[in-house]
Formats: structure tokens, sequence, C-alpha cells
């Protein structure tokens, strides 16, 4: 079974619902969950909160966090996991699950941390947990170690 089906399967299992924020990935990460058969079950959606400031208009990340820190910090990850949650709720409903994805994939960096530099950031019922990484290679494979790596922490925060 690949990550992608058992996140899926496991948020199936529990009942819970499931909301993407992603920067660097840009949209790759709610790509693979929507290819597993079954994805609508559990599946709001995603916001590609690419540009820095729609970090904070859509997905509440703190102003004074990301002008003090920049986008690409741990606590920016936890904020934009517990925000789209509420950013794709349905009816009032947030979504159970949030995860998020915030780095740099190349082939400069902006602020002076290093290429591949990635927070991946977690909000469930049960806490919130955000993941520092630090991936070789170019663009493309920085961004695909990001999407396996969120995948797998998924898998952790929502398996049973």
């Amino acid at each position: 079974m690949s990550p992608a089906a058992e996140v899926v399967r496991g948020l199936r299992e529990r009942g819970w619902t499931i909301a993407v924020a992603e920067s660097l990935t840009g949209g790759a990460l709610c790509a693979a969950l929507v290819s597993v058969p079954g994805a609508s079950q559990v599946l709001r959606g995603a916001v590609v909160a690419y540009a820095t400031p729609v970090k904070q208009s859509v997905l509440g990340v703190d102003p004074a966090l990301l002008a003090l820190e920049g986008a690409v910090h741990p606590e920016v990850a936890r904020q934009m996991a517990d925000g789209v949650r509420t950013a794709l709720q349905v009816d009032g409903d947030e979504a159970t699950v949030g995860v998020s994805t915030t780095g740099i994939a190349g082939p400069d960096s902006p602020d002076g941390q290093p290429v591949g530099t990635v927070h991946i950031g977690v909000s469930t019922p049960e806490g919130m947990v955000a993941r520092a990484f630090l991936f070789e290679g170019d663009r493309e494979a920085v961004r695909a170690q990001t999407v396996a790596a969120a995948l797998g922490l998924l898998a952790e925060c929502v398996g049973e």
C-alpha cells in the first residue's frame, strides 16, 4: 500500500477529514492524496500559499512571526497546519487534520538558510507537531522528498 493510501485509510478509519497547506510543494502533496481512490471521503482540499503574505491572509500565520523569522520556520509550519483546518471548514466544521509544507527547494535561498531546508507541520485533535528536514538534490528532488516525508509524518499521526 502506498504511503498516501495508508494516510487515506487511516483518516477514513478514524472518521477524520484533512486539509492541506502547501508552499514549496505547490500542490504535489494534495495531488498524492487525490491519487488514492476514495480520497474524496476525507480530503477537504488544499491551499497553495506560495507567497508569504498568503500564509498570513488565508492561513492566519502570525504576521510578526513571518516578519521576524520568515516563512521557513517550524512555528510557521505549525500555524499553517492549524490555520488550514479553519480555512477549509465546511458549514462551520473545521477539517480534523491539517498538514503543511514550507521550505526552500532552490536553486537559491532568499534568506540564507540552506537549500533543502523544509518544515512540515501536522495539526490533529491529539496535538500539533512540526518536523525539520534538510533534503539534498535539485529542486524537484527536494520537493519529492518533502511530499514523501509529509505522507510519512501524516501516517504516524493518523495511524492507529
